[in-house]
């Protein structure tokens, strides 16, 4: 037990349980006594969160490493950032932050040598940088953009307009937009996009009511969004979300649908030449797949053939040609086959004829140019072991730029120049960190088994000519789920953790993710759910076992449904760790679907209101499986939950009742001295545009939280 933490138990706030809340799903009953902090605008619920945050804030301000680690993060964020230029019309645009501005600036340039200059600057959204740039298209000829804004981190999304020259501000607002596409027709007279109807009480981001009914409108620049086109909705379908895309050629709208997160897709297609008095209502659309069987999402085109890149039949994906005048599945040609362990990461067609595709080896980027007429492969690209996190180059373009990332290099930015042979890429923008030397650390990726044998791929990094004598503090991360693969990245913080607390950091990229394909993504998902859970107590295990770490000494974090993951290690296992971070949390698995956009998740979690799917959740979910740990000693882990006030993706009501059930149950238990936390976020979301200044307070919140809970020091 640390010293530390030899002291008297701490006095949790008073939560009202509400004893008469039973919920009975297929018979069985389930106590639901914080249901009434679902209602985030009640006073009650907002007591509870002021008398979270006046517990948890004085114990982060007592914590002695905070101010050290708030200065050295600042200190060593303060480097310049890109992202890869791209060209719209003549001009080259790109994303830049000098360091420690709150929101990417996005510049323009007439050529790649010219000096830069600002055309829009994010940061004058809002004094305090919480109002942030969330996507954006330009039209064809690169002479008008559309831009969404989105304020404290909400989902919910205003779409505004510029014409590029001279960056004069337009009248036009969209509004009620949320997960939506932007799509320009290619005569740059509109664009389409979705939003949702007008629902009942507030759309800010601080509601928790759920969105369905989602539609496709198109929008004619210069008249006002009363007037936008209805083009596509599904009323007998209200969970259905849908994209439109506009083909290369500008020819054809193809419309993706989806149901949930599952990487499969509907595809129909409109072919604006018949549609010859212009867009007016409900196009004609003609439905090329209809079935929620396979993902097929648009490469390119030539003419009718449609080259997509899907896993039908392919869980690592492959390359196939479609022809639209001869549709049946049976006239498909396979253009690049399925690799034998690889995934397909993203195809994109450059330069008219070649086809850049991204491969994923062992969790590692592999980028392939091949021909677009056979699928015939051309050239590798050299790579250091790590990510590509940017690529930019259209089938117009005669230029590729591509950003690589790893644990110890935050950007290498490569440009190629296609008319040239052979095919040369050069650094054209290298980032170093000033005051950090990477060659004194080390990354080294292992495998380790899991329960059932299944080998899992694991990142390490620590500094070079580490002692594995158990002494030190392990900082592990993990995901698990929706397909999403957890690849090399850089990461200020967690390299002030290795160098500053002498940790380790470890992500393990465990089954529920895309790094294997669908079959990875399968064997963590509804059923298999658990598998994730053990992969990631495994990592624990083995780090212990190899003598980086020690179970007291060790940390795990995850957010969103790496908070799920965190909350049910820590019911599962809390002998195996000493401090548990979970942010954006989903904790209560029995009705994440009720709220915002949580229906999307079953494709993944599966549904309480199923039978077999109940049985699975009951299981494990965070919330409905706090005990009282077993063995000499055993108490729960140091927790700290962090969640934002405008999260409309994980409602904070997840943490909120998973932090008044842990310290109902554990926090009065004797055998409790390690705190168990919870810190609300005013005009925060679930993380995307989120600004500089909450972006290091938050790490520091963090880091501090576990250095005091572990009696770690700082080591200049």
């Amino acid at each position: 037990m640390n010293k530390n933490n030899i002291k008297m138990q701490i006095q949790y706030p008073n939560a009202y349980r509400d004893e008469a809340v039973v919920d009975d799903y297929h018979g069985q009953k389930v106590p639901d006594p914080y249901s009434w902090l679902e209602d985030p605008d009640s006073e009650k619920t907002q007591a509870f969160v002021n008398a979270q945050n006046q517990l948890t804030l004085p114990f982060l301000e007592d914590c002695p490493i905070r101010e050290a680690f708030k200065a050295r993060m600042t200190e060593l964020y303060d480097y310049p950032k890109y992202s890869c230029p791209f060209k719209r019309g003549n001009r080259y645009f790109h994303f830049f932050n000098t360091g420690l501005q709150n929101q990417n600036v996005l510049y323009v340039q007439e050529n790649l040598e010219a000096e830069p200059r600002v055309f829009l600057d994010p940061n004058t959204f809002s004094d305090d940088g919480t109002v942030a740039l969330q996507g954006y298209a330009f039209s064809e000829d690169g002479e008008h953009l559309a831009y969404g804004v989105s304020a404290s981190g909400s989902d919910w999304v205003e779409f505004r307009f510029l014409r590029v020259d001279g960056a004069v501000a337009l009248e036009d607002r969209l509004e009620r937009v949320k997960f939506s596409c932007m799509a320009w027709t290619h005569d740059g007279k509109g664009l389409f996009y979705n939003s949702y109807p007008e629902q009942e009480g507030k759309s800010d981001g601080t509601e928790t009511s759920t969105n369905l009914n989602q539609k496709l409108y198109y929008h004619v620049l210069g008249t006002p969004q009363s007037q936008d086109v209805l083009c596509a909705e599904f009323p007998d379908q209200p969970k259905w979300m849908s994209g439109a895309e506009v083909s290369d050629d500008g020819r054809y709208v193809l419309l993706s649908i989806r149901e949930g997160c599952d990487p499969v897709n509907r595809l129909w297609y409109c072919d604006l030449n018949t549609v010859t008095d212009g867009i007016t209502g409900l196009l004609p659309w003609v439905k090329l797949i209809d079935n929620f069987d396979a993902e097929y999402e648009y490469v390119t085109n030539e003419g009718t053939v449609f080259t997509f890149k899907t896993n039908l039949d392919a869980p690592r994906y492959r390359l196939i040609n479609v022809d639209f005048a001869r549709p049946a599945p049976g006239q498909w040609k396979e253009l690049i086959p399925q690799h034998d362990k690889d995934v397909l990461v993203f195809a994109t067609c450059t330069y008219s004829s070649f086809l850049c595709v991204c491969y994923l080896h062992d969790v590692k980027s592999v980028l392939k140019m091949h021909q677009l007429a056979s699928g015939e492969e051309l050239k590798t690209f050299p790579l250091e072991v790590g990510s590509i996190v940017g690529f930019t180059g259209r089938k117009k373009d005669s230029e590729i730029f591509y950003y690589f990332t790893s644990f110890l290099s935050p950007a290498i930015i490569y440009h190629c120049d296609l008319t040239k042979t052979p095919l040369q890429p050069h650094i054209f923008r290298e980032v170093q960190v000033k005051g950090f030397d990477p060659t004194e650390y080390q990354t080294t990726q292992v495998f380790y088994p899991s329960t059932d044998g299944t080998q899992i791929p694991m990142f390490i990094v620590h500094k070079k000519g580490l002692q594995l004598d158990s002494s030190h503090p392990a900082f592990l991360y993990g995901y698990g789920g929706f397909n999403i693969s957890i690849t090399p990245s850089y990461s200020v913080s967690r390299l002030i953790f290795v160098r500053h607390l002498g940790g380790v950091l470890a992500v393990a990229n465990i089954r529920g993710g895309g790094e294997y394909g669908e079959t990875w993504h399968k064997a963590g998902m509804l059923e298999n759910k658990q598998n994730c859970f053990t992969d990631f107590q495994c990592a624990a295990e083995y780090l212990i076992k190899e003598g980086y770490t020690s179970a007291n000494k060790l940390t795990i974090n995850g957010g969103s449904n790496g908070g799920l993951l965190v909350g049910a290690c820590v019911n599962q296992r809390p002998d195996l760790f000493g401090c548990a971070v979970a942010q954006v949390g989903v904790m209560d698995m029995l009705k994440f679907h009720k709220f915002t956009i949580g229906h999307a998740w079953t494709t993944d979690f599966g549904c309480s209101e199923i039978k077999e799917q109940f049985d699975w959740l009951i299981k494990y979910s965070p919330l409905h499986n706090i005990r009282i740990p077993e063995g000499d000693g055993v108490q729960y882990p140091a927790v700290l939950l962090l969640t934002g006030d405008h999260d409309d993706r994980v409602v904070p009501l997840h943490s909120l009742k998973y932090i008044a059930t842990l310290q109902h149950m554990i926090g009065r238990w004797p055998g409790q001295s390690n705190p168990l936390f919870i810190y609300v976020d005013t005009k925060s979301g679930h993380g995307a545009g989120k600004p500089t200044s909450k972006v290091i307070q938050e790490v520091a919140d963090t880091y501090a939280f576990i250095a005091r809970s572990l009696d770690l020091h700082w080591i200049d």
